[in-house]
């Protein structure tokens, strides 16, 4: 038996061909809910599992990485590359925005513009594909430009 993301991952990435999500407790359960219903996306949001909604910082990085799921949040402590490293990630996306409206705005703009297209030049997953955005960091606000070269 092996561990929990060898086990179920190639299975999740058949369920749906959205990007594949871990959200931490930062994100409001509006903005999770648009990303579900709204962009299509497989979200893992931590308030739903109890055994994950007080976990700290590190045990979330790690976990979402395991399980090939890139990470949102809206806490800027995961920018601080000596204690989460971007090469150690499923890829990291640090949202920020004055209203919901605008963090949806720029989630709307992220999957058009980046995530699913590189997605796309991946090719079809095998069941062991790595996240779009893995070993990168992203801090998305809104005057987000689109700019891929910082990642």
């Amino acid at each position: 038996m092996g561990t929990l993301a060898s086990e179920l991952g190639g299975h999740a990435e058949r369920v749906s061909d959205g990007p594949r999500v871990y959200v931490d407790a930062n994100v409001p359960a509006p903005l999770v809910s648009f990303m579900r219903s709204g962009l299509g996306w497989d979200v893992l949001f931590v308030l739903e599992h109890e055994q994950l909604r007080r976990a700290p910082d590190g045990e979330h990085y790690r976990l979402a990485r395991q399980l090939r799921r890139t990470l949102i949040t809206q806490d800027r402590d995961y920018l601080d590359d000596r204690r989460f490293p971007p090469e150690q990630s499923g890829g990291v996306l640090v949202v920020a925005a004055p209203v919901e409206k605008g963090l949806m705005a720029l989630l709307k703009r992220l999957d058009r513009e980046m995530l699913r297209p590189l997605a796309a030049e991946a090719g079809p997953g095998d069941g062991q594909a790595e996240p779009p955005l893995s070993g990168r960091k992203l801090h998305l606000q809104v005057d987000w430009n689109g700019d891929r070269t910082g990642l």
